[in-house]
């Protein structure tokens, strides 16, 4: 099995079991937060849902440069505009992963105002920023969703709302 096929595989199960979490939204909870300094439970819906954009700058760039434009980080106001978000990035993410083995394995470098952060290979990065970022909130969410009486969907096995 090559890099693409190994990454696919585990891509379409991880976006898929994000979905299933994204479409428990409340719409009545998404400016709902657990402390004052965390997000919003919208905002970080909003963020998984912009998280698959990264692919495209990982495996179609050479570098990405933080201090260029900030992206729009502003939330959305309901569960249907965050799953289609999370549904349109997650399809260009998809694409951006037809690549070779030799593409995967090409060094790519995150920089701050033109000064190298980090330098990796492609599916490293793409292993950090896209997959694990995702995992990271989708853990993140589940526990927003938990403290607001939403059951969670199975991830990784059952949860004691579903077996």
């Amino acid at each position: 099995m090559g890099v693409k096929e190994a990454l696919l595989a585990e891509y379409d199960h991880e976006m898929g079991t994000t979905r299933k979490l994204l479409e428990r939204l409340p719409d009545d909870k998404l400016t709902w937060k657990p402390h004052e300094r965390s997000m919003s439970l919208g905002g970080l819906a909003t963020h998984l849902g912009n998280l698959p954009n990264w692919a495209d700058r990982i495996l179609n760039e050479s570098s990405f440069d933080l201090a260029g434009a900030p992206p729009n980080l502003e939330a959305k106001s309901s569960r249907d505009e965050i799953v289609k978000l999370f549904d349109e990035s997650t399809r260009r993410a998809r694409a951006a992963m037809d690549k070779s083995d030799p593409e995967y394995n090409a060094r790519w470098t995150l920089e701050r105002g033109g000064q190298e952060v980090f330098s990796m290979p492609r599916v490293a990065a793409f292993r950090s920023f896209v997959l694990n970022h995702i995992i990271h909130h989708r853990g993140q969410l589940s526990v927003y969703l938990r403290l607001n009486n939403v059951p969670i969907p199975p991830i990784y096995g059952p949860t004691a709302d579903e077996g």
